[in-house]
């Protein structure tokens, strides 16, 4: 009896029916386990490159070409998502789910490829608005010979005017009219109102900041209890930074229907008043040379309007003075500009003789015996007994 020789390719066939015999059914479409190793795969490959999208790597590729970091940021994110979805796309058609680019979503008469191009447009739209905004402000509009803070703003309505445009024009030719848009407006136009109206509000009061320039970059504000320089102004809200480096993030519309300060409106000269207190019994005219010298000490102060020193009133306990200083320069400090001109009084008082007492009151006594009785006496007595 003669054994059957080993046959390969029939057990290669074997193997490929078991893969290809359907496990499930889903959709009225069979999964079978050679598809669920398609799926897999795809799908992993899909997160991979969907991290790596998102990798310290990508971020320095696109920071070369010299892009917002936050741009870079939801760009990168916007990426990783599509390349997910993408692949996830693909996984389910391999496995045995046909599920067309081409065809429209349910319940959506947009396709995937249509979603795809419509993200694409938007993020070209959004870097678009960015660059005209940088553009403007970094190189058009610099030799202008317009305040740099109007230049800001008009840099930065531009960029807006670029931004709204650009959307309503990817919407028109990724397959979403408008006039459908306007029907979803009215349906929902009474959430939006009681929903947006904030950002709404913020909104229209940063147009308004950027139009009537109450405040503009670089300028030091007192608003809603914080004060600081106004490093940046935003569509929705302004950035302030304070004097312990802190970034505080101020609705814009706090700036149209609250009380500002504004330290720089106008004039950027900011007048000091620092009251000084010294001895009766002192030279006036001493102590006026000695506080207008120490003002003058001080490089941040300004000649023009000229140091000068008021006798306010006799006080209590000492004759008070106020020393009026003018700077320009160091508004953006005020605590260190009063501690500097504290030090100088302190040093040119001194030098003068000139003496900045206690709080003390005189007693005056009539038609009455005061005993007084000092320490020592009740330790002379305990020796004398001892």
């Amino acid at each position: 009896m003669v054994a059957k020789p080993y046959n390969a390719f029939t057990l290669t066939n074997v193997e490929m029916t078991l893969l290809e015999r359907p496990l499930f059914y889903i959709g009225g479409h069979y999964v079978t386990f050679l598809g669920l190793i398609a799926f897999a795969g795809l799908f992993a490959a899909g997160v991979i490159i969907a991290r790596v999208l998102q990798s310290h790597l990508v971020h320095r590729f696109f920071s070369r070409f010299k892009i917002d970091t936050n741009f870079t940021a939801i760009v990168t994110t916007i990426l990783s998502l599509a390349a997910l979805v993408f692949f996830t796309v693909s996984a389910i058609n391999a496995a045995g789910i046909p599920l067309a680019w081409n065809a429209p979503l349910p319940a959506i008469s947009l396709s995937l490829l249509q979603i795809f191009l419509l993200v694409g447009l938007l993020i070209a739209v959004f870097w678009i608005s960015s660059r005209t905004k940088h553009f403007l402000f970094n190189r058009f509009l610099v030799r202008s010979g317009l305040d740099r803070s109007l230049q800001y703003a008009i840099a930065q309505i531009i960029s807006n005017i670029v931004l709204v445009v650009g959307i309503f024009i990817v919407l028109e030719n990724t397959g979403i009219h408008l006039a459908a848009l306007a029907v979803f407006a009215g349906a929902v136009g009474v959430g939006v109102g009681f929903g947006l109206q904030n950002i709404a509000s913020n909104f229209i009061s940063g147009l308004v900041i950027l139009a009537e320039r109450p405040i503009t970059i670089g300028d030091r504000v007192e608003v809603a209890g914080i004060v600081g320089r106004v490093q940046q102004i935003r569509a929705r809200s302004t950035v302030i930074v304070t004097s312990d480096n802190i970034a505080m993030i101020v609705p814009n519309s706090k700036f149209i229907d609250s009380p500002v300060t504004n330290w720089h409106y106008g004039d950027p000269r900011v007048r000091f008043r620092l009251p000084v207190g010294v001895a009766y019994g002192s030279d006036v005219n001493k102590v006026r040379e000695a506080l207008v010298a120490a003002a003058r000490e001080h490089s941040a102060t300004l000649n023009d309007p000229e140091p000068t020193a008021f006798l306010e009133k006799f006080g209590d306990s000492t004759i008070d003075f106020e020393l009026v200083a003018w700077t320009q320069e160091m508004s953006y400090k005020p605590r260190r500009f009063r501690s500097d001109l504290n030090y100088l009084i302190y040093k040119h008082l001194t030098a003068a003789g000139i003496e900045i007492p206690n709080p003390q009151r005189d007693l005056h006594f009539r038609d009455a015996v005061i005993k007084v009785k000092t320490v020592a006496e009740p330790v002379a007595a305990e020796r004398s007994q001892a």
